[in-house]
C-alpha cells in the first residue's frame, strides 16, 4: 500500500513534465501524418491511423490507472490537483455536442445559436458559487449519496439515482453517435458498427480504473481536443484576414457574411422574406424559448451528476473551488472560438458552393453527400449525376437548395476550406477525444451510482471491496452496451438529446442540491416532494411533446419547445419542495449543525467523519 501511495505521488508531482511529453509525442504524430499524407498515404490509412492511435494511447492510460481501492475507482483518492482536474472537468463537459453540435448549430442558427453558449457557460457560476465546493466538503462519492445523508434515507438516494440515470443515458446516447459519426467518416465503417468500435474505447479507458483512469484520460483528451479544434480556425482566419486569431477577426467573418446574404437576394439566389440573416436575433426562436433554453442549461450544468463527481476529486474545498475557475478558463476556450468557428465555415459555403454551377461544385459535397449529410434540392448530393437530376431546370445552386448537417460542420469544415486531409483527420481525433471524455464520465457516473448506492449502500452493506469493484466494471459493461444499442436506433440530433438531459438534471437534482445546501429547514419530505415533483412535470413534457417513437408529439403548452422543458419542472420543484417543508417538522438539531458545517470552508470532510465513526 505504501509502495502504491508514494508511486501515486510521484506522478501526481511530475504531471507536467508527462503531459508536457505527451503534447511533444501528439504534435510530432500529427507532423508524420503530414509527411505521409504528401508522399501518397491514401486518406483512408491516415483516418484508421488517427482515429487507431489515440483510442490505442487512451486505452494504455485507462489499463496503467487500474486499480483495486475503493477511493481511488470511485473519486481519484482525491488527489487531483486542481488545474489538471480543471481540465477533466473540461474534457467531461465539452462533450460531442460542444465540439461536433456547437458549431454547427450556431451555422444553422446564427445569433439565435448563442443560447447554448451563454447557458453553458453561465452555469458554471452557478456550480462555483452554490454547488462543487460544499459537495466537496461533505466528501460524498456520488451525488446520491449527498441526498441520502442530508435527507436521512435510502428514498432520497433512490429519486437521485433516477433523476442520475435518466439525464445521464440520455446524455450519453449522443456522446456514443457522436462516436458513431466519426467512425463511419474516418473508418469508412457503417453507423451502426463505428458505435460499437466507440463504445471498446470507452470501456478500454474507464472499465479497469475508475475515476483514476478516466480523470488521467481526461486530461490527455482535452489536450487532443483543444488543438483539433482551434488548428482549422486559426488556419482559416490566417487565409482569410491574414491574422492567425480567430476570436479577434470574427467580426470581419460576420461583415463579409452579411455582404454575402444581401448579394444573395440581390442575385435571386435566396428570398428576402425567407433568408436566416447570420446575424439576426431572434429569427428562428422567440426571446421566451432563448431565454428558458439559456435558464434550463445554466440550472442543469450545476444539476449533472457526472460534472459534480469531478469536484469530489480534489484534495480540499480549497481546490474544488480553484477547479471551477481553470474548468471555466478551459471551456472559454472553446466556447469563445465555436461562434468563429462557425462564421468562417459559413462564409468559406456562401462564397465557394452558394451561386455555383452544379458542375463546379467541390468535391467534400460528395464526400458527405454519400452519406446524407448534404443534400440539394432535397436529395443527397451522392453525386453530380443525382444532383443534377434533383435539381433539373437549374444552373445554379440557391440558398435554399442547399442543406447540410451540423452535427458534421466541424467535421467538414477543413475540407470545406480546401485544408490537407491530415487537419481533417485531426479533428476528427479531437471529436472522438470529446465523445469518449464525456461518454466516460457519465457511464462512470451512472455505474458508481449503481454499484455504490444501490448495490453496496441498499443490498449489501458488507459486500467486501472486490465485489464492490466487480460490480462496478459489470455494470458499466451492461450500461455501454445498451447505450450503444440505443444509439443504432438513430435518435433525434446530437443537440436536442444533450438538452433534454439538462432539463432533467435541472428539475430533478437542482432545487434538492442548491435547498438541500442553503437552507436548513428544507425537509425529507420536502426534498422528495419536490424531487419528484419537478423531475416529473418535465419528463412528461418531453414525453407529451417529442415526437414519436419517444413521445406522443402533441402540441406544445405556451409555445415552449420541449428542449426547455425543465421550465416548468425547475419552480414547481422548488415551490413544491419549500411548501411540504414548512408543513412538516424541521429536521433535527444535529442535521442543521451538519449543513452548517457542509458551509464551512475549514475543517475536515464531513463524511469522513462518519466513515471514522463506523469503523
Amino acid at each position: 500500500m505504501a509502495t502504491q501511495q508514494s508511486g501515486t505521488s510521484d506522478f501526481i508531482n511530475n504531471l507536467g513534465k508527462i503531459y508536457g511529453m505527451y503534447t511533444g509525442g501528439f504534435a510530432a504524430f500529427v507532423i508524420l501524418l503530414a509527411i505521409l499524407e504528401q508522399v501518397g498515404v491514401p486518406n483512408k490509412i491516415l483516418g484508421f491511423l488517427f482515429v487507431g492511435f489515440t483510442i490505442v494511447v487512451y486505452a494504455m492510460i485507462g489499463i496503467l490507472s487500474r486499480t483495486m481501492q475503493v477511493s481511488e475507482y470511485y473519486v481519484a483518492g482525491r488527489q487531483v490537483p486542481a488545474v489538471y482536474n480543471g481540465m477533466a472537468t473540461a474534457a467531461d463537459w465539452m462533450s460531442g455536442a460542444s465540439f461536433l453540435a456547437m458549431a454547427g448549430t450556431l451555422y444553422v442558427l446564427g445569433y439565435d445559436g448563442l443560447a447554448f453558449v451563454l447557458g453553458w457557460t453561465g452555469g458554471y457560476v452557478l456550480v462555483a458559487v452554490l454547488i462543487a465546493p460544499y459537495l466537496r466538503k461533505f466528501g460524498a462519492y456520488t451525488v446520491p449519496d449527498f441526498l441520502a445523508a442530508r435527507f436521512g434515507g435510502n428514498l432520497a438516494r433512490f429519486l437521485g439515482i433516477v433523476v442520475l440515470l435518466a439525464a445521464s443515458f440520455t446524455y450519453v446516447v449522443a456522446q456514443i453517435r457522436g462516436t458513431g459519426l466519426i467512425a463511419e467518416r474516418f473508418l469508412g465503417i457503417p453507423y451502426d458498427v463505428g458505435v460499437f468500435v466507440g463504445i471498446l474505447g470507452i470501456l478500454l479507458c474507464s472499465m479497469l480504473g475508475g475515476m483514476r483512469a478516466v480523470t488521467w484520460t481526461q486530461v490527455a483528451q482535452y489536450i487532443v481536443l483543444i488543438i483539433a479544434y482551434l488548428l482549422p480556425v486559426v488556419i482559416m482566419s490566417a487565409q482569410r484576414t491574414g491574422i492567425p486569431i480567430p476570436q479577434l477577426m470574427y467580426g470581419e467573418a460576420l461583415q463579409n457574411i452579411a455582404a454575402l446574404e444581401q448579394g444573395m437576394i440581390d442575385n435571386g439566389l435566396a428570398a428576402a422574406d425567407t433568408i436566416q440573416r447570420h446575424l439576426a436575433p431572434f429569427s428562428s426562436t422567440d426571446p421566451l424559448n432563448f431565454f428558458a433554453l439559456v435558464f434550463c442549461l445554466m440550472i442543469g450544468t450545476a444539476s449533472l451528476p457526472h460534472v459534480l463527481m469531478r469536484y469530489f476529486t480534489t484534495p480540499s474545498v480549497r481546490e474544488a473551488r480553484k477547479s471551477v475557475g481553470w474548468s471555466l478558463l478551459f471551456i472559454f476556450v472553446l466556447y469563445f472560438t465555436a461562434p468563429a468557428y462557425a462564421a468562417f465555415a459559413k462564409w468559406e459555403v456562401y462564397e465557394n458552393v452558394i451561386g455555383a454551377s452544379f458542375a463546379d461544385l467541390p468535391n467534400w459535397v460528395y464526400i458527405w453527400g454519400a452519406s446524407g449529410k448534404v443534400t440539394l434540392c432535397g436529395a443527397a448530393a451522392a453525386s453530380l449525376e443525382a444532383v443534377q437530376q434533383a435539381c433539373a431546370g437549374k444552373d445554379v445552386v440557391g440558398l435554399a437548395d442547399f442543406s447540410i448537417a451540423k452535427d458534421i460542420i466541424v467535421m467538414a469544415t477543413p475540407e470545406i476550406a480546401g485544408l490537407p486531409f491530415v487537419v481533417t483527420g485531426l479533428v476528427g481525433a479531437g471529436g472522438l477525444a470529446a465523445a469518449l471524455s464525456t461518454a466516460d464520465g457519465l457511464l462512470l457516473a451512472m455505474a458508481n451510482a449503481l454499484s455504490h448506492d444501490i448495490y453496496y449502500r441498499m443490498i449489501d452493506r458488507n459486500a467486501p471491496t472486490a465485489r464492490r469493484l466487480v460490480a462496478a466494471r459489470i455494470i458499466l459493461l451492461g450500461v455501454a452496451i445498451l447505450g450503444a444499442y440505443t444509439a443504432t436506433a438513430a435518435p433525434p440530433d446530437i443537440l436536442a438529446l444533450v438538452a433534454w438531459a439538462f432539463s432533467l438534471a435541472a428539475a430533478g437534482n437542482f432545487p434538492a442540491l442548491c435547498l438541500g445546501i442553503w437552507w436548513k429547514r428544507c425537509t425529507t419530505a420536502g426534498a422528495i416532494a419536490g424531487m419528484i415533483a419537478g423531475f416529473g412535470t418535465t419528463l412528461a413534457y418531453l414525453v407529451y411533446t417529442a415526437p414519436p417513437p419517444l413521445g406522443f408529439g402533441q402540441d406544445l403548452i405556451f409555445d415552449i419547445q420541449n428542449i426547455s422543458a425543465g421550465i416548468f419542472g425547475i419552480p414547481i420543484g422548488f415551490i413544491v419542495m419549500i411548501a411540504v417543508s414548512y408543513l412538516t417538522p424541521e429536521p433535527s438539531e444535529e442535521m442543521q449543525q451538519l449543513v452548517d458545517e457542509v458551509r464551512r470552508p475549514s475543517g475536515s470532510v464531513v463524511a469522513d467523519r462518519g466513515r471514522a465513526a463506523s469503523a
